[in-house]
């Protein structure tokens, strides 16, 4: 929930024959920047290659992107068509011309300038050679893969004073492409509709319930079953999180799911909205002041169960002794939940962090699995959040499978057998300034991992960022208070930081992880926290964007160097 760091390290590839690209970003000093790397001599950038890209193949390529395609990408993954690669979002490349014995002969073959000084954070998507990718202020643009040129760009205009409203710079995670449309969703809500040859608009909806709260998105749609799929921020500012659903074709609203109740005195959307309501205090009318449980960035989908899966945010205000005096576990915040895709209905849920006081998101990117646990194949969800616990958790029915911590922790000593935490007695500190760990700045944060199904082990950014916290026992919504973490601005933390200087050591370490026998295989340390996300291959490799500005390849089996 802070000023993003070095930009993702993800990215696009294609291949044919012997022909391998991996696009690749980083935050650049002054510009905002996408990077080719490919190896050398692998992309003949003929005449015939530039011709090519006409706004006819365009259209055609992109028209037949649909359930069908990406599912049959999976295969392949000639294409990167969706966020994350696939459904589940492995970012696993099944392409292995590029492995640890030619890798160290990548190099530069373009670069194009995003033309921003803020941040970057997106994954492009990538159909037939053409990339679509977000900058800063969410602009679309489409760049030809072959020769780095421009096709198009979009920009949205979104009015420069709505960047307070937002808690982390005005970011954008990338885009959604289905049936010859590009899909963004910008920094101040709205959702596009855009052809995907030209950039031009062809529909638009506002998603926002109420302008006169601090509402963003900076996540990228999704599109399950013909549906565009959208969150949003602002959880710190005071709003009830939601996630909707819109047509592909037309842009009508199909279905809206709150991931937390609203005004009692008022008619519940829902049956799980009347169940959550009871794990909340009344007594603080926290409708108020929303609530939180913004659906800011992951989503997965599993087209055989016919399940969606969101990760929901924090609560609004952090402390919960202001949010819900009486305690409660606070559904559903901090949790991933399944929903039917077809209705918005609500099927199940797991709730990573109960009642959570320290700004747990269960929003970082999760990934969906097939493992062997105890000898058997499980269908599961693998994810590690901000609180510092890897969990396993089956996605046919949410059962908790197993936790375990990644990093140091000190607010639960772990999970008991029926997936509660064990909370230490720092936990609910209230009357002093503690040093909870993680801190609010996550274990990890919106940085994705990936899976590798021949290694079985998933490859995440971890971190510690230094940070105290204290209850402000005088808060009030939407009141100012110095030393409260930018309320100023309009945060509602309620509560104060670093009034006593923190005694944890920062860091960054790639980690690749065993989720069966939840334990680290190998680590790589790094230069400091806030690195890229990860990219795993066929050629048993991985790669990483770091805090520095770097772009690495690591061995997936040894985590050596490449």
């Amino acid at each position: 929930m802070l000023p993003a760091g070095p930009r993702d390290g993800t990215d696009t590839n294609r291949g044919g024959g012997d022909k391998m690209a991996f696009g690749f970003r980083r935050r650049a000093a002054r510009l905002g920047m996408v990077l080719c790397a490919a190896a050398a001599a692998a992309l003949p950038l003929g005449a015939a290659a530039q011709d090519k890209v006409t706004p006819e193949f365009i259209r055609a390529a992109s028209a037949k992107v649909d359930g069908k395609t990406i599912e049959a990408n999976e295969r392949s993954t000639r294409d990167w068509p969706t966020y994350g690669l696939d459904y589940a979002e492995t970012r696993f490349s099944r392409l292995k011309q590029i492995d640890s014995g030619n890798v160290g002969k990548l190099g530069l073959v373009w670069s194009y300038d995003l033309e921003s000084n803020r941040g970057v954070e997106a994954t492009p998507v990538v159909i037939d050679g053409i990339m679509y990718v977000t900058a800063s202020w969410s602009i679309v643009h489409a760049i030809d893969t072959r020769t780095g040129k421009r096709l198009w760009v979009f920009d949205p205009k979104v009015d420069r004073a709505y960047g307070f409203k937002g808690c982390c710079d005005v970011v954008n995670r990338g885009v959604a492409v289905w049936k010859g449309r590009v899909f963004v969703a910008s920094y101040d809500g709205r959702l596009f509709a855009l052809d995907a040859a030209t950039g031009n608009k062809v529909w638009e909806q506002d998603t926002i319930i109420d302008r006169k709260m601090s509402y963003t998105i900076t996540g990228a749609p999704r599109v399950y079953k013909g549906k565009v799929i959208i969150g949003n921020g602002g959880a710190e500012y005071g709003v009830r999180g939601y996630i909707t659903a819109y047509d592909a074709m037309s842009g009508e609203q199909k279905w809206r799911w709150f991931t937390v109740p609203g005004d009692p005195a008022k008619p519940y959307e829902d049956i799980s909205m009347a169940r959550a309501a009871q794990t909340w205090d009344p007594s603080s009318k926290y409708w108020q002041f929303g609530g939180g449980g913004t659906a800011w960035d992951t989503m997965t989908f599993d087209p055989e169960l016919n399940l969606m899966y969101v990760g929901t945010g924090n609560g609004s205000p952090w402390a919960r002794a202001k949010r819900s005096p009486a305690g409660g576990d606070n559904l559903y915040l901090a949790s991933i939940v399944a929903l039917d895709p077809d209705t918005g209905r609500y099927v199940w849920h797991y709730q990573e962090t109960p009642g959570d006081n320290w700004d747990f998101t269960s929003a970082q990117p999760m990934i969906l699995a097939d493992i062997k646990i105890d000898g058997k194949p499980r269908k599961v969800i693998l994810h590690a959040p901000k609180n510092g616990f890897f969990f396993v958790i089956d996605r046919t029915d949410g059962k908790f499978v197993s936790a375990k911590n990644f990093v140091e922790v000190n607010w639960a000593s772990g999970y008991d057998a029926s997936g509660r935490p064990i909370e230490t007695p720092i936990a609910r500190v209230v009357d002093r300034p503690r040093e909870i760990t993680p801190t609010p700045f996550g274990a990890r944060n919106w940085h994705p991992m990936s899976f590798n199904p021949q290694t079985g082990l998933a490859y995440m950014p971890v971190q510690n960022v230094p940070w105290n916290m204290a209850d402000n026992k005088e808060w009030s919504f939407n009141t100012h208070r110095p030393g409260e973490p930018h309320s100023n601005l309009g945060w509602n933390t309620p509560m104060f930081g670093n009034l006593e200087p923190p005694k944890s050591k920062p860091f960054g370490r790639l980690v690749a992880w065993d989720p069966v026998a939840q334990q680290a295989r190998w680590t790589a340390e790094l230069v400091g926290p806030w690195n890229g996300g990860t990219l795993t291959t066929a050629g048993n490799l991985v790669f990483q964007g770091t805090a520095d500005g770097r772009f690495v390849a690591y061995d997936a089996r040894d985590g050596k160097k490449m």
